[in-house]
């Protein structure tokens, strides 16, 4: 089965794009390539059960399983060695991608307290978005009473084919990213 928002990339992204961009040819607009959940657990070096719970969440939460990641220099200050696991992340891809692309757009985004959107001006130079969440308790694939503590992550889209800001903008907004508006 193909995911709802990969149908609509297809029928009506890519027309919307070449014909607000002039683009000649559809394989000039941009897409999203992968989509990178990046979880990183600092309590990790105190007991590396909270890491083992993140990453369950996680794994829940993308249906894929994730990634340790370890350091790759020790920080004193941190008390933080090298190859001491401290995160965990998932790269996700095609159908998968666009599957949680989905969730998070139409379910868990607006499940935030006092939602007015997304920053806007959150674009690297290459045209990627990243996104930051305070808390994995706004996905529908957790049960709230047994999230141990609450978690942040880091969401980065990563966008190919994308000239500027711009381009990658509007790819995002006809996804249907709710960006904040100038006046909020």
């Amino acid at each position: 089965m193909v995911p709802r928002l990969s149908e609509k990339y297809k029928n009506e992204i890519v027309p919307a794009m070449m014909q607000a961009f002039n683009l000649k040819n559809k394989h000039a607009v941009p897409r999203i390539k992968k989509i990178v959940v990046n979880m990183g657990v600092g309590e990790a070096i105190l007991d590396i059960k909270n890491l083992d719970k993140s990453a369950e969440e996680l794994g829940l939460i993308t249906g894929q399983k994730p990634v340790i990641r370890r350091a790759k220099k020790a920080i004193s200050n941190f008390k933080i060695r090298e190859n001491l696991p401290i995160g965990c992340k998932v790269t996700l891809r095609s159908a998968m991608m666009y599957e949680f692309m989905d969730r998070l757009l139409n379910v868990a985004l607006p499940r935030i307290r006092d939602f007015r959107g997304v920053s806007a001006d959150a674009f690297d130079q290459q045209g990627n978005y990243s996104l930051g969440l305070n808390e994995q308790g706004i996905f529908p694939e957790l049960e709230i009473d047994r999230i141990g503590r609450p978690q942040g992550m880091d969401i980065t889209f990563c966008i190919s084919g994308s000239k500027s800001k711009e381009q990658s903008r509007e790819l995002l907004k006809l996804f249907g990213m709710p960006f904040k508006t100038k006046e909020q």
